[in-house]
């Protein structure tokens, strides 16, 4: 099976040895975005301003690929501090709609740039 890899500049460069997202048929594997803005590297201030950015981020990538956040039927969320988890669902409602994607949500002891927020997902293209 041919794959493509998807780049974007509305999203932030890879910080390792990995693609913004890569396509199989179908279906797009997106990696783990953070918080970081793609204009100027730096990380957000906070956990609510970086998970808007990591959502906007994950965006853009879905976007790149031809897809929408819609289009997600599966996230991984990974957060340094579980008590941020119900403000996490919180902006995540504003970023996806009803019926929503699966989803798991993990406390993580450290995430790249001094992360609070990460998350990658799984798309499928019609």
């Amino acid at each position: 099976m041919k794959k493509e890899i998807i780049a974007t500049e509305h999203a932030p460069k890879a910080i390792g040895t990995y693609s913004q997202a890569v396509v199989a048929g179908s279906t797009v594997y997106l990696s783990g975005q953070i918080g970081l803005d793609p204009q100027t590297m730096q990380m957000a201030e906070g956990f609510e301003a970086q998970t808007h950015q990591m959502f906007k981020n994950l965006r853009a990538v879905c976007e790149a690929a031809g897809g929408t956040t819609r289009d997600i039927v599966k996230l991984n969320a990974y957060l340094t501090d579980l008590g941020n988890f119900s403000k996490f669902n919180e902006i995540m409602s504003q970023y996806f709609a009803e019926p929503y994607p699966a989803r798991a949500a993990i406390g993580v002891a450290s995430l790249p740039r001094g992360g609070v927020v990460e998350a990658d997902a799984i798309m499928v293209l019609s």
